[in-house]
């Protein structure tokens, strides 16, 4: 008895397709492009960063851009001792909730510290800008202790 013919066929998942960041996010990245930083005023007041476009507890719709500071301070972080591929820095650093200046809702982002024992909550940090800016959360390279 013949074996049967075996069909294959090369084939590459590609996700092929552009998606539009929006009004909100899109502001949110052009603002970084220029070195800005740019939250959203909730229904109560409060400004989130990075803004959404939809209120967390009401699902307004959002639209007051609030620019923030440079500056805040680490409301909670977690050490990487040892980085992997895909993460922003190949030397330890610390994953932080950042509220920044001006803003109520911290946003995470990363942290270069020279230890774990010079990150702690409360710790004050600003924000490192890329040497090139392009509209991307990278802009922001990182945050350093203040």
């Amino acid at each position: 008895m013949s074996q049967p013919e075996i069909l294959n066929q090369a084939f590459e998942l590609a996700y092929t397709y552009t998606r539009s960041t929006g009004p909100v996010i899109g502001r949110f990245l052009t603002e970084l492009k220029k070195r800005n930083i740019v939250g959203i005023k909730a229904s109560d007041g409060r400004v989130i960063v990075p803004p959404m476009e939809y209120d967390p507890d009401t699902a307004q719709e959002l639209s007051e851009f609030v620019e923030v500071g440079q500056e805040g301070e680490i409301v909670s972080f977690a050490w990487v001792k040892e980085p992997r591929e895909a993460h922003p820095s190949d030397k330890p650093f610390a994953w932080a909730l950042i509220r920044l200046d001006g803003a109520d809702v911290p946003m995470v982002h990363c942290v270069a510290a020279g230890s774990e024992e010079q990150v702690s909550t409360g710790a004050r940090v600003k924000a490192v800008w890329a040497e090139e800016t392009i509209g991307f959360i990278t802009d922001i390279r990182c945050f350093e202790l203040v």
